[in-house]
Order: C-alpha cells, then structure tokens, then sequence
C-alpha cells in the first residue's frame, strides 16, 4: 500500500502553487474547476512521485495553526546534504518567509529546518 497524495485546502491557491513550484521544484496540472461548487485544484508533482493536492473554494476560511495541534503537523521534504539545507532555508527567508526553526542537528538525528509555506503550514527541510 502507498500513500497516493496528501490535500491542502488555501485561501490563495495561485500564491501556494507558485511557492511549492518556486521552492521545491513541484508541476502542476491543468487547474480543475468545479462552477457549481467553486472548488478549484491543482495536483502538484514532486521529484519521486509523491503528490500535493492544493485546493479552494469560495467558503474556504483562513486559519493561524497553531504549534502543537492535534491533527496534521508539517510536510517534509528531503533534500540533498547539510548544505542545500542551509541553503534553500536562507533563500527562503530572504524571500520573507518565516523561519520557524533554523537548520540544525535534532535529538533524534535529523539535520533540518523549518519554515512556513504563504499559508502558515510547516514544511520540514531535511538531509
């Protein structure tokens, strides 16, 4: 059994397919789009085959996540050594994104950082 994708629903749905196409490299489909519901998508695919369904609609609300929620907690993504770490968490937040923990070595091994997409969620950068 495989995971086939995982959905995201946002407010802006052009600013989150561009920060996911921009930052790490995902290809978008045709944007589907339903008139009768207002649902509007993308399936965004990332190197490897895992797939993001980004998703809105006109009664999607706004919400601030907070750090230690019960549900859903970050997306990760594994990029190639300490170095693109580093890296793509300075080009990040010199493109004003917020920086919720700097690249580091946790206890359990993992050097990562993380950081918030334009909706708030956490994205997880590891080695």
């Amino acid at each position: 059994m495989k995971i086939d994708h995982v959905a995201l629903y946002t407010t802006d749905l052009e600013r989150e397919r561009t920060f996911y196409e921009t930052y790490f490299n995902a290809r978008a489909n045709a944007k589907y789009h339903n008139p009768k519901t207002g649902l509007q998508t993308y399936f965004l695919t990332f190197e490897g085959g895992a797939r993001l369904e980004l998703m809105t609609r006109p009664d999607v609300a706004a919400c601030s996540p907070q750090a230690y929620a019960a549900g859903w907690t970050h997306l990760s993504f594994r990029v190639n050594g300490k170095q693109a770490v580093d890296e793509l968490t300075a080009r990040l937040s010199a493109d004003g994104y917020a920086v919720i923990s700097a690249p580091r070595t946790t206890g359990d091994g993992y050097y990562e950082s993380c950081v918030a997409d334009p909706d708030g969620n956490r994205i997880e950068i590891t080695e």
